[in-house]
C-alpha cells in the first residue's frame, strides 16, 4: 500500500465542517469526491483535526492508502485520469489536477508520498490553533470571514492572566457540548497565550488534542472576563471538571483556524 499525504488549506465559512454529512457541503466531501474522480476509485480520508463548520485552516493534514501501481481508469476528464500512471500516483500531478476540480476555497498545498504506516490523525503529535479577534470601534468588509468583531474593550492583562491558567493538564469538560462522543475530557495545554498581531488580537493554543468546540468556548469564556463581565476567579473552576452551562458563550466559527499539525521527525515533509 502506498500511504499518500495531503497538505490543505481552506476558508470554511460556506462548508458544514470537516466532516461529511448528508445534503450538506464539506470539506471531506469536496476532497474525496474529486479525487475518486482522478483515480477511479474509492479513498477513505484520515484528518488531522475535523473542524466545524465555518472553521478555517491553513495547516490541515489529511492522508489516505492506496495499492501500489493502482492507475485511475479512463474517464471523461482526460487531464484528471492522467495525474496517476502506470507506476502508481504522481502526488505532484494528483496536486494540480485536483485543484483545478476542487470549490476555490480548497486548495492542497502539497501532496506526497508518506512512510506506509503514517496516519494524519495518529501519527499527530500535538495541533496549533490560533483565533483572531478584531477588537476596534468598526468591523472589516475585507475580513470579516476570518476573524470574530469584537468591539467592547478588553483587559489585556486579564486576557493574559486568563490564558496563563489554562496552561498544563486540565479536565475541559465545561468547554465542549454536554452531549458527546468524547469520554475522556482531560488535555494537557503547551501553549496558551494572547498576543497583538497588527490590529487583530490573537489567542494561540498548542495541545496534543482538542475537545470539540473546546477552543471556541475557551475563546469565549476569555472575552466574557476580558470585557469584565465574569470574574477571572471562575476560570479555575471551570478547569476542574465545571458543567457546559457554568463555561461562557461559545465564541463564532469565523475566528478559529488551524494553523499547524505537528509530527514526529520521521514523518515531517522534506523538500
Amino acid at each position: 500500500m502506498k500511504t499518500i499525504r495531503l497538505d490543505i488549506e481552506y476558508d470554511g465559512t460556506d462548508f458544514a465542517g470537516w466532516a461529511k454529512q448528508p445534503g450538506l457541503p464539506s470539506i471531506e466531501g469536496s476532497l474525496q469526491e474529486v479525487l475518486e474522480k482522478i483515480l477511479q476509485r474509492e479513498i477513505i480520508l484520515s484528518v488531522a483535526g475535523r473542524t466545524d463548520a465555518g472553521v478555517h485552516a491553513r495547516g490541515q493534514v489529511a492522508s489516505f492508502q492506496i495499492a501500489a501501481g493502482e492507475a485511475a481508469g479512463e474517464g471523461s476528464d482526460v487531464a484528471a485520469a492522467k495525474a496517476a500512471n502506470a507506476a502508481g500516483i504522481d502526488p505532484g500531478k494528483l496536486r494540480r489536477s485536483a485543484n483545478q476540480l476542487l470549490p476555490p476555497a480548497i486548495v492542497i498545498k502539497r501532496a506526497s508520498e508518506a512512510p506506509s504506516d503514517f496516519d494524519a490523525r495518529y501519527s499527530a503529535v500535538s495541533r496549533s490553533y490560533a483565533y483572531r479577534v478584531l477588537d476596534r470601534s468598526w468591523p472589516s468588509p475585507f475580513r470579516g470571514r476570518f476573524v470574530h468583531y469584537y468591539p467592547g474593550k478588553l483587559d489585556i492583562g486579564l486576557l493574559d492572566e486568563a490564558a496563563a491558567l489554562i496552561l498544563g493538564r486540565h479536565d475541559f469538560t465545561a468547554f465542549t457540548p454536554t452531549v458527546t462522543e468524547h469520554t475522556d475530557f482531560v488535555r494537557d495545554i503547551k501553549i496558551s497565550a494572547w498576543g497583538r498581531e497588527e490590529d487583530l488580537l490573537v489567542y494561540r493554543i498548542n495541545a496534543p488534542g482538542f475537545l470539540r468546540n473546546m477552543v471556541r468556548v475557551l475563546a469565549g469564556t476569555m472575552l466574557e472576563i476580558g470585557r469584565g463581565y465574569r470574574p477571572l476567579t471562575d476560570l479555575p473552576v471551570l478547569l476542574n471538571g465545571a458543567t457546559r452551562p457554568d463555561a461562557g458563550e461559545t465564541a463564532p466559527p469565523q475566528g478559529l483556524c488551524l494553523e499547524a499539525v505537528e509530527y514526529q521527525d520521521r514523518f515531517k515533509f522534506e523538500g
